[in-house]
């Protein structure tokens, strides 16, 4: 049990930050200026990098083991959106994140201003993708519970 204890304990961790993100952060960022949202996403954005990464990694990589161990597809369903967070990570959002790490980026333009605002639209995909999957693992330890 203890691996889909330390799955869902990860991807509780990586949901709630993300939601954080989206729910708390980017709109008390973008409530500033973009120049300035654009100022505090850098930093940010290196040190949720390591953090979210390594979680959704972990929590996924557990998550199939405790389908291999249990038998249990829920548990694999539930990796699965874990990981998705992962390629979505670096197919569909890395490019948004290139571009406002560009040193050559107007941080007061327009398009710095859109970049950003999608940036935030797109990081609530993984809060959806990995709130899915936390449920999905409490839904799988309530059932091997009963």
């Amino acid at each position: 049990m203890i691996p889909e204890i330390l799955a869902t304990l990860a991807c509780g961790i990586f949901a709630g930050a993300a939601i954080y993100v989206s729910a708390v952060e980017q709109p008390a960022r973008l409530s500033c200026g973009i120049a300035l949202a654009i100022a505090e996403w850098r930093p940010s954005y290196r040190r949720g990098t390591a953090m979210q990464a390594s979680l959704a990694f972990t929590g996924s990589a557990l998550a199939f083991f405790s389908a291999w161990l249990s038998r249990d597809p829920a548990w694999i369903v539930g990796g699965a959106l874990l990981f998705a967070v992962i390629p979505f990570t670096f197919l569909v959002i890395f490019p948004t994140n290139k571009k406002l790490q560009s040193v050559e980026l107007d941080v007061t333009s327009a398009e710095a201003e859109r970049l950003l605002r999608l940036w935030g639209r797109l990081h609530a995909v993984r809060g959806v993708l990995s709130l899915l999957a936390f449920a999905v693992f409490l839904y799988a330890l309530k059932s091997k519970g009963s």
